[in-house]
């Protein structure tokens, strides 16, 4: 259910790597990880309409930048050409885990 464009070079991106790209420009501010690869995106949709609904979370309820990131998220998203509506939703089910980050962000803060 997603929209792909065709680039300049006629490599196709679709609209949800485009999505997934924004995204991956958000840093929490105490962490030198994106919020993608930290495992802080639990579910991505693009609407026929090019309407965006994201699905995240934050390491912990208590997160200081619990308004500042979800609204970064959006912000970035609404500036790819051709996105209309954009809905961020936050939740805490099920909890964030360290488990959760990618191979690269474990490397990046030295868990492995």
């Amino acid at each position: 259910m997603e929209t792909n464009n065709t680039s300049e070079n006629g490599q196709e991106t679709s609209l949800r790597d485009k999505v997934v790209m924004a995204i991956k420009q958000v840093y929490d501010p105490e962490i030198p990880v994106d919020v993608y690869d930290l495992g802080l995106i639990y579910e991505i949709t693009v609407y026929p309409v090019n309407n965006v609904y994201v699905l995240m979370t934050l390491t912990s309820p208590n997160c200081p930048s619990a308004e500042y990131i979800p609204t970064e998220v959006k912000d970035k998203i609404q500036q790819i050409q051709g996105i209309n509506n954009v809905e961020v939703e936050v939740t805490f089910d099920p909890p964030y885990s360290q488990d959760m980050m990618s191979e690269a962000a474990k490397l990046e803060l030295g868990f492995l």
